[in-house]
């Protein structure tokens, strides 16, 4: 079974990430038959600090279709299992206006879904524009290289 599970590659667009932060996610059973299945996507995902607990929100897992008669909700708040120190470091982080807790990527580790969140701080425009002429002038790059090595070898 592949290790990843989810990305949030709209994050990475949207957001600078400061720090990286890995946490355990508290499931039901059909949650896990369903992410076991492919079903969970972390497109607009993102970790909210709560009276010193740290849950993740937005976060959509499928229901389970072969479930009998207990279901769950598809994007219910889901508690993310932190030490005591990283929950303070989280909440001092996210105090400072424009930081927030995008969720990064969901993966298996060990026989146990974990969640990648990061610190971000939102990029405005100008930035965004920035990293896809850097993108676009590296992938030229490595076209050219390729094509040097394909005369060459």
């Amino acid at each position: 079974m592949k290790a990843e599970i989810a990305t949030n590659r709209k994050a990475f667009h949207e957001y600078h990430i400061l720090e990286r932060y890995e946490a355990g996610i508290a499931l039901k059973g059909t949650e896990v038959k369903s992410i076991r299945l492919g079903l969970a996507n972390l497109h607009h995902a993102f970790a909210r600090v709560d009276n010193g607990e740290v849950f993740l929100h937005q976060a959509d897992i499928q229901p389970y279709v072969k479930a009998s008669h207990e279901q769950h909700e598809p994007r219910r708040a889901r508690k993310l299992l932190l030490h005591r120190h990283e929950i303070i470091k989280l909440a001092a982080r996210t105090a400072v206006k424009g930081c927030t807790l995008p969720a990064l990527r969901m993966f298996w580790k060990n026989g146990k879904v974990k969640i990648e969140i990061g610190v971000g701080k939102g990029k405005n425009a100008p930035d965004k524009r920035q990293n896809l002429k850097e993108r676009d002038s590296r992938r030229e790059a490595d076209r050219e290289v390729a094509r040097f090595n394909k005369r060459r070898g």
